[in-house]
């Protein structure tokens, strides 16, 4: 990232608050088509006559995209500024949902799900680098977990009311109203979001762009040091298992499990998948604003993947749950869970401003390709143990077949807690404006 040498005029907070609205308003857009899928697997596989695995593979090409276009969106977003990126990301976003809506072949849906992905891929990362720009260093862990909030807005969104949704209207129209909705954000964000508070000479004009981030060399040898730090490559694991629950279990197969292995119809299904997101939605700001408090990264974020590793395991291996409970171990495990947000402050102290961008790149790439295995992985393993059983020209899978293919996700989970062990407690001296 690049550092201003002119003194930066003072920004309203009314102003910065709303900057950074949009930025996750992007974020929150982008998490409601991570799992729509997961409330239309049945018409997905009806309309193009696909199983488990195929739908798993479908769903992911939005995270084949995020994922590996994270390093390059973190250079860009360090060098062309924040607000044009996702600008350009809300609008491929809203191109995507189009073309999925429309599509009458599985390849003009991967087509869709890669451009939707492609541009979902800056809104996070976008809006972390302006909460870097716009507040203090001393808030940007709270930031970054009410950034996940916003995302895990868009996540609920993407479930129960979109369900309802698709009852009534289709899934395709359902769609097209989304594409329209993601047009509409691209124009407010290119309209309002400005890249820093403008500096003395600039804010009578009312210009707050990106200064010149330096040549691509520059980025490029800021690149290698971000991909030779230990650190980084450490916390990115764990974030990632952290994530893949959320990904693909919330975010995928999580509704199909309840209704056929739990025996939930499809609008309590994706209510009882969305209280994972809630708790996310409570936890990473809360597990953000109590390591700004306290000042400790590590600690917190250990707790919180211990926490999540318990409670997706009770509710994965303890047969029968009332529902009460069952709800209660979806809250929990996703307010755990969410305190991988720390793992971007802990970036930020371990890495020096002009590269924060492709050091966030990294671990969100990291993050969202843990969803780009392990969705269509599941679907595979649910498919070699399919006992032939169909619901109306839809694979029905068992109890069992759920069982042993989300414990991969518990497998990857207890990783990335043991690695917590190996991370280092960064020094808050380390963090910089």
């Amino acid at each position: 990232m690049s550092v201003g040498t002119a003194p930066a005029a003072r920004a309203t907070p009314n102003r910065a608050w709303l900057i950074w609205a949009l930025g996750a308003g992007l974020f929150c857009y982008g998490f409601f088509h991570r799992n729509a899928p997961s409330v239309m697997i049945d018409p997905l596989m009806r309309d193009f006559m696909v199983g488990g695995a195929i739908l798993g593979n479908l769903s992911a090409f939005y995270f084949y995209a995020y994922a590996s276009l994270q390093i390059p969106v973190g250079l860009m977003i360090d060098r062309w500024g924040p607000r044009r990126m996702l600008a350009i990301g809300a609008t491929l976003c809203a191109a995507g949902s189009a073309l999925f809506a429309a599509a009458d072949s599985l390849t003009l849906a991967y087509a869709g799900r890669l451009l939707i992905g492609t541009g979902a891929a800056v809104g996070f990362v976008g809006t972390l680098k302006l909460s870097t720009n716009w507040f203090p260093p001393e808030r940007f862990a709270q930031l970054t977990g009410l950034t996940m909030m916003a995302g895990m807005v868009g996540g609920v969104g993407g479930q129960a009311p979109l369900a309802a949704l698709v009852e009534i209207a289709g899934w395709r129209e359902a769609l097209f109203g989304a594409a329209g909705i993601g047009g509409l954000l691209a124009v407010a964000i290119w309209l309002i979001v400005r890249d820093r508070p403008p500096t003395a000479s600039q804010a009578a004009n009312g210009d707050g762009e990106a200064e010149s981030a330096g040549s691509l060399s520059d980025l490029l040898q800021g690149l290698g040091v971000v991909i030779r730090e230990r650190q980084n490559w450490l916390v990115s694991l764990v974030c990632a298992a952290m994530t893949a629950p959320l990904l693909a279990f919330a975010g995928l197969w999580g509704v199909a499990w309840l209704m056929q292995a739990q025996g939930l119809d499809r609008p309590e299904a994706a209510g009882t998948a969305s209280l994972l997101l809630i708790g996310w939605a409570v936890g990473s700001p809360a597990s953000g604003w109590l390591s700004d408090r306290t000042g400790l990264r590590l600690p917190v974020m250990q707790a919180g993947a211990l926490l999540g590793l318990v409670s997706l395991s009770a509710l994965l291996y303890l047969p029968d749950l009332p529902a009460l409970l069952r709800a209660a171990l979806f809250l929990a495990s996703g307010a755990g869970l969410g305190a991988m947000a720390i793992g971007f402050a802990i970036l930020r102290r371990v890495n020096k401003p002009r590269v924060t961008g492709a050091a966030f790149g990294l671990l969100n790439g990291a993050c969202v390709g843990s969803g780009a295995v392990f969705q269509p992985l599941i679907g595979a393993l649910l498919d070699r143990a399919w006992d032939g059983a169909l619901t109306e020209g839809a694979r029905l899978y068992s109890a069992s077949a759920y069982t042993s293919a989300l414990s991969v996700l518990i497998g990857f989970l207890a990783l990335g807690f043991a690695v917590t062990f190996l991370i280092r407690e960064p020094h808050p001296s380390g963090e910089t404006a």
